[in-house]
């Protein structure tokens, strides 16, 4: 059986696009016609949209999630802030590309293990790997949960530490605690945030993209000059650069989508609460619903021992599914010299967490049916 021709498919990005096709379609189109495909007014604009809605200053638009945490760090080390050797504490339970775009500047990612309910970077831990070469802080904000306390912040002051979010799947989710800047908005809780606007995210690109936001002038400034060749104007290069930015047709489809994005982010909460309401398996661990903050479900993410077992159940029942993530960073090849301590929570989610679906058109009706297919495992 097909992912798409299952009744319940774990994602399908034609039927996510589907309900903005024409406002697509029509941009796309606009943006061809214009003939300006780079550097031009939808850049600009998604810029002062996506800076607006994280409640930062500045927002720089790039090429991918990725390079746009690369850039933060690349960044930081031109001004001065950062160098070669320097610790960075990450989450150990995150996509490798957190970690990733530490190494790839010469820093050294130190993982710090993950609380079991909200499966975010554990902050009781953090003065335990501090050293005197720690530097910055990246919290990740999980499946759209935010991952920042009062602990974290306070840690972070005491010991003068940079806050890097990797927001790449919670844009518009608020924290419970105000961060560095006053405000509750990931993307603007710590110094500098990316944002990830691959295709399968709630502001979803219909291809790469992804965005720096931050309250930090001078740091804006030198994103942008790196990510475009390391120019400050043109054929004036102050850096050693890249070729990391968003392109206008993008840009127009990132807009068409962000108009949506409140929408999208309260139905997949809705269908959140109707999985926590409906599932009653005690084989079953659901996530944590939290009512003082607002999380944007970019996944559902449970946690089941027979995880192959749930899985093939489910399948066959007609419910598509995924991990995020199978595994870790520190298991990854490529970091297979990568030094750390123990992390029994983060290896305990690694053979257990499970994705159901939770993007349109998966309504709640849908999660309370899969659920009820869930109870029968």
């Amino acid at each position: 059986m097909s992912e798409m021709s299952r009744q319940y498919p774990f994602l399908d990005l034609a039927k996510t696009n589907a309900p903005y096709m024409q406002e697509l379609k029509a941009a796309a189109c606009e943006v061809i016609e214009r003939g300006r495909y780079l550097h031009s007014e939808q850049t600009e604009l998604l810029e002062q949209e996506v800076a607006q809605l994280c409640q930062a200053d500045y927002c720089v638009a790039v090429s991918n999630g990725l390079d746009a945490l690369r850039l933060i760090l690349r960044a930081y080390k031109e001004m001065g802030v950062l160098q070669d050797g320097d610790e960075v504490i990450v989450p150990a339970n995150t996509y490798v590309a957190t970690v990733l775009a530490v190494s790839d500047n010469g820093l050294t990612p130190v993982l710090c293990d993950v609380r079991p309910d909200t499966m975010n970077l554990d902050s009781r831990l953090l003065e335990g790997l501090i050293t005197p070469r720690t530097r910055a802080i990246m919290p990740v904000h999980l499946y759209g949960t935010p991952c920042c306390d009062a602990l974290l912040l306070d840690v972070a002051r005491q010991h003068g530490l940079l806050i890097v979010e990797d927001n790449a799947q919670a844009i518009g989710a608020l924290s419970d605690v105000p961060g560095l800047q006053g405000t509750h908005a990931t993307g603007c809780l710590g110094h500098a945030a990316g944002i990830s606007f691959y295709p399968t995210k709630n502001l979803g690109a219909l291809g790469d993209g992804g965005a720096v936001v931050t309250s930090d002038e001078k740091l804006a400034q030198t994103v942008r000059a790196i990510a475009n060749y390391g120019a400050d104007r043109r054929y004036h290069n102050i850096y050693r650069g890249l070729n990391c930015r968003l392109d206008e047709i993008q840009a127009a489809m990132l807009r068409v989508k962000l108009r949506h994005l409140e929408h999208e982010n309260a139905q997949r909460a809705a269908v959140a609460q109707a999985y926590q309401a409906s599932i009653s398996n005690p084989r079953v661990t659901t996530p944590v619903i939290f009512d003082t903050m607002r999380q944007t479900w970019h996944q559902y993410v449970v946690r089941v021992a027979r995880r192959d077992d749930f899985r093939k159940f489910l399948l066959d029942n007609g419910v598509g599914t995924d991990v995020h993530y199978a595994t870790p960073p520190h298991r990854q090849p490529c970091y297979a010299q990568l030094a750390h301590g123990e992390l029994p929570v983060t290896e305990a989610l690694a053979q257990e967490v499970v994705s159901l679906p939770i993007a349109h058109p998966i309504t709640p009706d849908d999660a309370r049916a899969i659920a009820e297919i869930i109870n029968r495992f």
